[in-house]
């Protein structure tokens, strides 16, 4: 998916973002009322999937050996 430079060196901000993608599906659940119909499910699910991939992409490439970036 990433050939792994943008991933070695925007880690943190790719970290930030999934994280706010985790946030906003959070958010979102929260706030909109169930009765919206099935939008607000696919806006929750979508945003919480595109975190957590986000999120598990860096920690795979950071157990990968040499994972981290060097300055």
């Amino acid at each position: 998916m990433f050939g792994g430079c943008a991933l070695r060196r925007h880690q943190l901000l790719l970290s930030l973002v999934g994280l706010g993608c985790v946030a906003l599906g959070i958010v979102v659940a929260v706030l909109v009322p169930e009765g919206d119909g099935p939008a607000w499910v696919m806006a929750v699910v979508g945003c919480l999937a595109a975190g957590v991939l986000l999120l598990v992409r860096i920690g795979l490439a950071l157990l990968r050996p040499g994972g981290r970036a060097t300055p």
